[in-house]
């Protein structure tokens, strides 16, 4: 889900309620679920926003329509938590999402990290975005991201070049921006999780002391085998928990 400033829209909001409530039980797997009129008097809503977070519960893969039955839960519902790509603002977030405030917009040559996780060739030029996420007043994570070059986005998301090229609102992430412009358009990630400490640079901009603890978290996005996506995530102590799902 996409996030829209410092709050989600009500709509999403809506879209988690009946998300938790159906990994919770409430609504199980292959059960229908109450029709609209009764469904909004039960979650106090509107009917077009209830229509509206349905029809995204639907193409996120959690409810399917059957003729003559209604809305049906699937019987193997998509996970949830970092198994589920979606902004960092919002995966931190503890309520409202957390805001991001921009350090660096720039475009790049690859490095190390960039050649192996976006296999970008020399000379290319990667858009660079580094971002501060903070919380009440407090630094949670500082992110780094780098989108693949412009010509490998045109040719396997042609949607998201768009986006990027559309100057979108400073205070998103590139993640933000990629979850936003890949309705209908599947996603797969992979990450790694180390632990270190902030070193000088990440401590002053985080506000913290150079040998503070904190969590690294390198992340990769592809569309089919091509990545379009690379991110360096830092998180010192202190900063919301992370959900992380295993599953055999």
């Amino acid at each position: 889900m996409a996030v829209s400033g410092q709050q989600r829209r009500p709509v999403v909001v809506l879209y988690e309620r009946i998300a938790d409530a159906i990994h919770e039980g409430v609504y199980p797997p292959g059960s229908t679920l109450p029709s609209e009129p009764r469904l909004a008097t039960e979650l106090g809503v509107s009917r077009p926003a209830l229509r509206e977070a349905l029809l995204l519960l639907q193409e996120d893969g959690l409810l399917s329509v059957r003729r003559g039955v209604g809305r049906t839960v699937n019987d193997r519902p998509p996970r949830r938590g970092y198994e589920h790509i979606q902004p960092l603002e919002e995966l931190l977030s503890t309520g409202s999402a957390l805001r991001v405030r921009p350090l660096l917009r720039a475009v790049e040559e690859p490095t190390d990290f960039t050649t192996q996780h976006l296999l970008a060739p020399a000379r290319a030029e990667l858009l660079f975005w580094e971002s501060l996420l903070a919380g009440e007043g407090t630094a949670a994570a500082l992110s780094q991201e780098w989108a693949a070059a412009e010509e490998v986005l045109d040719r396997a998301h042609p949607a998201f070049a768009e986006a990027l090229r559309a100057a979108p609102a400073p205070t998103s992430s590139m993640l933000a921006v990629l979850t936003a412009a890949s309705r209908g358009v599947p996603l797969t990630g992979h990450s790694g999780v180390t632990a270190t400490l902030l070193g000088q640079r990440r401590g002053e901009q985080l506000g913290r002391p150079a040998d503070t603890p904190a969590v690294l978290v390198t992340q990769v996005v592809r569309v089919g085998q091509t990545p379009i996506l690379a991110a360096k995530h830092m998180l010192p102590t202190g900063s919301p928990a992370m959900p992380v799902l295993q599953s055999n």
